[in-house]
């Protein structure tokens, strides 16, 4: 990877653009090879969902990722004029078609992804601001749950990773485009630089703020469970059966149900209900660029890494909100002295702490604390590690995932398990999502509280972590108030 100097005109004017991408073309001509340029530009903040409604079509990959740390409990809107209207942490990110991609499946996929990013990046150029938030060339990763599909026709392959064309960013009241672009000796310049120009002012341009449609037509939905509640019970009666003669120690079983609806479900009205009911999770939407999405509002962080500081999360252990202040201090207090729930949270912090060990870190855990969302409370335990330069984000993607939150103890046993009570395709449901920058910084959550989107068909999963002295009942109940918090922000 090589790096240009910073040149702030470079979309100002179609003749500079057109200019800087000859001497680009001219270089693989001279030296008979492709190459990715990276452009890194400041745009007067704008709200990235906006952009991703606006310019991302169906036949395209896409992907959008935000994350926000609200004072208010609120979602506050991005405005043109640059302002916000409160002090909130707000970070969102929109990939918009593909520069160069690698979709794969097998149990190296983690590696051969590594891989990719790094031949990828040895033929790329960096230019453009690179003091900007979240500049430089983003990979977009979706991994499923298992490395191989247990159906013919699933929507998403056990891997994709992409260098967007076209990547939209705001962070510190800032905002950021990079435009990655293939370069090649027979390159027809002229369109290449039409169709930049004519994008990068729609980009620009664009100044209006998500409204929800004025069609509620939720009373004609129709709800379908996947399979029955029944079997849901009967696999954790079983399961706590197996549990009972030291099988396995946990296990996380999902249920889904479908939804059909008279009209199209619309992702970004979905994204954009998520963003609003749950301010404080992963609000995240992928695009297979075949008209299927898969969306979500997860609050678990799988991991994070800035600097060289790793940053992870063990989340498990749950207890419904209270109608009442009292209330919910009382569920509150009682998942905090819960023997089940303790143990299940506990056994999470000790995967993930053998596993990052593996790698040659040295973790350290933070003090417990309770991550209250508007329907549901979790136990959480933040993890950190300082990573040598040698080892890859994705390299400690492949060690955790999947955890004991998502999967159960011991894992493979677990997984096999899963495979025989689960008679769905779990997807891209608890699995990793996420990027990686240029500089091997990146974040990735698990795609829990989920929903695959196919027209007027959506798929919703949840689940919930058996263990000792689990019982069916209240486990059918969790999944059913993650799935119904879900399902109202569908449409």
């Amino acid at each position: 990877m090589t790096v240009t100097p910073y040149c702030k005109n470079l979309f100002q004017s179609r003749r500079d653009l057109h200019q800087f991408l000859s001497n680009c073309k001219q270089t693989s001509i001279e030296k008979n090879y492709s190459q990715i340029i990276s452009i890194s530009l400041e745009i007067d903040p704008v709200d990235p969902l906006v952009l991703f409604h606006q310019i991302a079509k169906p036949d395209q990959l896409s992907f959008y990722i935000e994350k926000r740390e609200l004072s208010n409990g609120n979602y506050t809107p991005v405005h043109r004029s640059g302002s916000i209207k409160s002090p909130d942490q707000i970070s969102g990110i929109v990939a918009i078609g593909s520069t160069v991609q690698l979709q794969i499946e097998g149990s190296d996929r983690f590696k051969q992804a590594k891989d990719f990013i790094h031949k990828t990046l040895e033929n790329t150029t960096v230019s453009g601001n690179p003091d900007l938030p979240l500049a430089g060339p983003h990979f977009f990763c979706s991994f499923t749950f298992f490395d191989r599909h247990s159906e013919q026709n699933s929507f998403f392959p056990a891997a994709t990773i992409f260098l967007p064309e076209w990547q939209i960013s705001y962070q510190e009241n800032r905002c950021t485009v990079v435009v990655n672009i293939a370069i090649h000796p027979t390159l027809h310049l002229e369109s290449v630089v039409e169709e930049l120009w004519q994008k990068f002012q729609t980009i620009s341009s664009v100044n209006y703020e998500l409204i929800s449609p004025a069609i509620d037509h939720r009373d004609l939905l129709k709800r379908q469970d996947v399979t029955d509640t029944l079997h849901f019970k009967q696999s954790v009666f079983s399961a706590l059966d197996l549990i009972q003669k030291n099988v396995f120690n946990k296990i996380v079983l999902a249920h889904a149900f479908d939804i059909l609806s008279p009209l199209p479900f619309h992702p970004i009205h979905s994204l954009h209900n998520l963003r609003q009911l749950y301010p404080d999770c992963y609000i995240f939407a992928i695009s297979n660029g075949r008209g299927q999405y898969f969306i979500g509002a997860s609050p678990e962080r799988l991991i994070s890494l800035r600097n060289q500081r790793l940053v992870t999360d063990a989340l498990a252990g749950s207890a419904p909100r209270g109608q009442t202040t009292c209330e919910d201090a009382y569920l509150a207090n009682s998942l905090l002295n819960s023997v089940k729930e303790m143990h299940e949270h506990q056994v999470v912090i000790e995967f993930i702490t053998r596993q990052l060990c593996q790698l040659g870190l040295a973790p350290n855990s933070l003090p417990l604390r309770l991550l209250q969302l508007s329907n549901i409370q979790h136990l959480q335990t933040p993890i950190q590690a300082f990573v040598p330069a040698h080892i890859h984000l994705l390299d400690a993607v492949a060690e955790l995932h999947p955890t004991p939150a998502v999967a159960g103890v011991p894992r493979e046993i677990a997984c096999d398990y899963i495979c025989r009570y689960e008679l769905f395709e779990r997807s891209l449901y608890a699995a990793p999502i996420g990027w990686v920058d240029h500089q091997g910084n990146g974040e990735f959550a698990v795609g829990i509280r989920s929903a695959l989107i196919d027209g007027c068909h959506a798929r919703l999963y949840a689940g919930a972590g058996i263990v000792s002295g689990s019982d069916p009942d209240r486990e059918l109940a969790e999944v059913q108030l993650k799935l119904q918090a879900l399902l109202a922000a569908l449409v």
